[in-house]
């Protein structure tokens, strides 16, 4: 991780860690970087928090002022973005979200031309730029850019997606919590087109909503809801929309775990999962893997972030990859996360195998887990502290083959996340907090 790039793009409390200042210096550089042959041209979207108009504002001034065109979808979804720009004649997409996290934070995601995240070096470049105190020289004259309106993007994006999932949804009852967020502006849409019959909760965006005790974080609100009527299946997207969760019929959460292994079954039903691989992250359940292995199913594990996933399907050529969060990526419809294009799949591999979202994933006996976060003074201090690394490989070789630890630092948060998959939640407790003590004893916790 950078100075400012984080795992998932520049992200901070609003005019705090991430200032409109930092946004206009991230549009210049974007702008004088592409315009090497004529005007570059930068793709704008964002989610619903009150800020992220402020930083639109700062990203397209920065660009226009550098002699960039800035073309703004409004609110709309990251993979919604991430598809405008890998489809159509962008230089690069500029996502202004914090995803999951509360309103008052915001981020700045860009996306090269194929749809992944921003090479590391250009990242690197721009965290030199902002922190050079120098300014770029500006455009004059006719070379000066401008600001469009690019809502087509969003009906581009919609019209893509009912020309490659054919599928009639006549007949099925579909419950959505939005979360307040970008996916108000493109989920009920595109289901509502297949036939569905929705219903829907966090459908009100107002600028300090989103996320506020709904979407797939907080996802009580959607399990209760689905209790009280007689669904199908429920999905819960997180504030932008590029992860999905799901509530089976009952009201009970099928996560992201469950979701790779239903959709890795599908794409290998279909001769599409090429070299039989699933790509997942440490994070994943132990359940998950011992499922894989009896479905023939090879597997790679890679660090927490959905680009550390793209980045391996890219190098071994490898159809789908996922996240626990439902995050998840395939390929075969673009190298981005879309949480929209994962309940579509999900829809797809039910209407064609005639089997409920729990006969789907039946097979897959997820372990206990718990994982605490702690907030730290300084996140990166534990893992270099040799009685804290002793505890921990301790706990390791207790747990053997049935279970694991898992101790590492947020990408986006000052935290510390300690994760522990046993045999019972009670030994996932104990030794969760065996950690989490020591880590306060040796006074790193922020009080």
């Amino acid at each position: 991780m950078g100075k400012y790039f984080g795992t998932d793009g520049i992200r901070g409390e609003a005019n705090e860690g991430l200032t409109v200042r930092i946004a206009y210096q991230v549009g210049s550089f974007l702008a004088d970087y592409y315009s090497k042959e004529g005007k570059a041209k930068i793709c704008i979207g964002k989610d619903t928090r009150l800020s992220s108009s402020m930083f639109e504002s700062a990203l397209a001034l920065g660009i226009s002022a550098h002699g960039g065109e800035a073309y703004l979808l409004g609110y709309t979804s990251t993979p919604c973005l991430a598809y405008v720009v890998s489809h159509e004649d962008f230089d690069c997409g500029i996502m202004i979200s914090a995803s999951h996290n509360p309103f008052s934070d915001n981020g700045i995601k860009v996306f090269a031309t194929n749809g992944l995240k921003l090479d590391a070096a250009i990242e690197t470049a721009i965290e030199e730029y902002i922190d050079s105190g120098e300014d770029l020289p500006l455009a004059k004259k006719a070379a000066i850019g401008q600001v469009f309106d690019y809502h087509q993007g969003v009906e581009d994006y919609l019209a893509w997606l009912d020309e490659i999932y054919d599928f009639d949804l006549n007949g099925m009852k579909i419950a959505l919590d939005l979360a307040n967020g970008s996916s108000c502006f493109t989920a009920k849409r595109a289901l509502e087109k297949k036939g569905a019959k929705l219903a829907i909760v966090s459908d009100e965006p107002n600028g300090t909503n989103i996320n506020n005790g709904c979407g797939s974080t907080h996802l009580g609100h959607l399990k209760d809801f689905v209790k009280g009527g007689n669904y199908d299946i429920g999905f819960a997207f997180d504030g932008d929309a590029d992860r999905v969760l799901v509530v089976n019929s009952r009201g009970e959460e099928i996560d992201g775990d469950k979701i790779m292994y239903i959709l890795a079954n599908h794409l290998k039903k279909h001769d599409k999962l090429t070299n039989n691989t699933l790509v997942t992250t440490v994070m994943s359940n132990i359940g998950l893997y011992k499922a894989l292995d009896r479905a023939h199913i090879a597997y790679d594990i890679v660090a927490v972030g959905d680009k550390n996933v793209a980045d391996s399907m890219v190098r071994n050529d490898f159809a789908i990859g996922g996240e626990q969060s439902g995050h998840i990526i395939n390929k075969h419809s673009g190298l981005f996360g879309d949480g929209l294009k994962t309940a579509m799949n999900i829809l797809e591999a039910m209407i064609e195998s005639n089997l409920s979202i729990d006969e789907l994933c039946d097979d897959v006996k997820i372990y206990p887990q718990l994982l605490v976060n702690e907030r730290m003074k300084d996140k990166n201090v534990v893992l270099h502290d040799q009685e804290i690394n002793e505890l921990i490989a301790k706990i390791k070789d207790e747990l053997g083959n049935d279970g694991r630890i898992l101790v590492r630092p947020s990408g986006t948060e000052p935290l510390i996340r300690v994760m522990v998959e046993a045999d019972s939640a009670q030994k996932c407790h104990d030794l969760v907090y065996e950690v989490i003590d020591l880590i306060k004893a040796k006074g790193y916790s922020e009080e």
